[in-house]
């Protein structure tokens, strides 16, 4: 039995799938000192017709899946749990691009939204590459990487509050130089903190870099406190995976997403391109 198989076998109560409702009876409240003057819609039709949402139809096997994934991550988020680093930053990546990191974190989050004891906040790290940035039309919104440069910005001022109640987005801001550098810094882990404080009920989601090819993805498992690592079935190498997981502590560990298996005559995800093309996913 491969590594991907031993894995998959001992995460059997974990799959794939996105939360088919987004509205809720009541918004969540926001939480004192947040500033969420900025709103967005997500436009779920075209996230949908893009191939980032499933299929009408399927939401609800999807959303299955979904649970099975989040209710461990949620449960250890609010436990209090001592980490290798805060377990309420949530790290999404995978060892290799195309393997669908970017589709999960949109779908994970929009499943977590629905929880009413937490909110969550999706944060866009590829700094690099910004998909998730550009797929919501927030590439040139100014974000993460303006916060890291000026420490003057207050980081709850650059949150864009969504329609979905309970999720709000941070950009990954304009491009910069030394990314690596700015993403390792002090700075970092003060924004990290201050956007944990600021709502004690928040979630945070980090939409990271492969961590093979990247420094600012090896970066960032230092500061998350679980790691959810995202593997394409039949096509990331084992010894990829291997590489992956032996970057990040075993108590970070928070799953392995494995990525278009097919079931019968259809797949569990699809679409996905070539990491640092433009309009791909990574």
């Amino acid at each position: 039995m491969s590594l991907v198989e031993q894995t998959i076998a001992r995460l059997r109560n974990q799959g794939l799938g996105v939360a088919p409702k987004i509205q809720r009876d009541a918004p969540k409240p926001v939480a004192p000192g947040s500033n969420h003057a900025k709103s967005m819609d997500l436009g779920m039709v075209g996230l949908r017709t893009a191939g980032y949402l499933p299929e009408e139809g399927k939401e609800r096997p999807f959303a299955d899946h979904y649970r099975r994934i989040k209710q461990p991550l949620i449960e250890k988020a609010l436990s209090g749990a001592t980490t290798a680093g805060e377990p309420r930053i949530i790290m999404i990546t995978s060892a290799l691009p195309g393997d669908g990191k970017t589709f999960t974190s949109l779908n994970l989050a929009l499943s977590m939204a629905l929880e009413r004891d937490i909110s969550v906040l999706l944060v866009d790290c590829d700094v690099a590459k910004r998909h998730i940035s550009a797929i919501l039309s927030l590439a040139e919104e100014p974000g993460l990487l303006d916060a890291l440069a000026d420490d003057s910005v207050d980081i709850e001022s650059l949150v864009v509050q969504t329609n979905v109640s309970g999720l709000s987005f941070l950009p990954a801001g304009k491009r910069a130089e030394m990314t690596a550098e700015l993403l390792s810094s002090n700075r970092m882990r003060q924004i990290m903190a201050t956007l944990c404080a600021r709502d004690p009920r928040r979630v945070m989601l980090l939409d990271s870099p492969p961590l093979l090819i990247t420094n600012e993805g090896r970066t960032l498992v230092k500061i998350a406190g679980q790691v959810v690592l995202v593997v394409r079935s039949g096509q990331t190498p084992r010894q990829a995976v291997q590489d992956a997981v032996a970057l990040f502590d075993p108590q970070q560990a928070g799953g392995l997403v494995l990525n278009q298996v097919a079931i019968g005559r259809e797949q569990l995800y699809y679409g996905y391109g070539t990491y640092g093309i433009a309009g791909d996913d990574a």
